[in-house]
């Protein structure tokens, strides 16, 4: 559904961009007063701007109930209540009481290395050649 709702987001966004790029300014007017021709059109003098308009509105209402929509939707998505806290890990208040075992886990821990034994010796070092003086 919200793959659905963004793609329709998509689309009405760039119908809103080419319907704003086809209206005309303010700047227009000046012309259509020396005789542009713009009465013989097919929505009249006024007919297209107000038609543009008009579509723009519904276009950007669209927009934005899109836009509320899929901000719902994303909050909708369970995921983790903080970004420090990876999904899947329930806060301790909401987890159920611990469970007691019976007898506590072995631990193994290593033994302790032998100093004399297990501590390899470093190689002696070679003298620097003498500089030739």
């Amino acid at each position: 559904m919200a793959t659905a709702l963004l793609i329709i987001h998509v689309l009405i966004s760039m119908a809103i961009i080419g319907l704003i790029l086809l209206q005309h300014g303010k700047g227009a007017d000046a012309g259509a007063a020396f005789g542009s021709g713009a009465s013989g059109t097919v929505f009249g003098a006024r007919g297209s701007g107000s038609f543009l308009s008009r579509a723009t509105a519904v276009l950007a209402t669209l927009f934005f109930i899109t836009s509320l929509s899929l901000a719902y939707f994303v909050h909708q998505d369970t995921g983790p209540a903080s970004i420090m806290e990876p999904a899947g890990v329930e806060k301790a208040a909401e987890s159920a009481a611990p469970q007691v075992s019976e007898a506590p886990p072995t631990v193994s821990t290593p033994a302790a290395p032998n100093a004399a034994e297990d501590v390899p010796v470093a190689p002696p070092q070679e003298e620097p050649p003498a500089a030739n003086k």
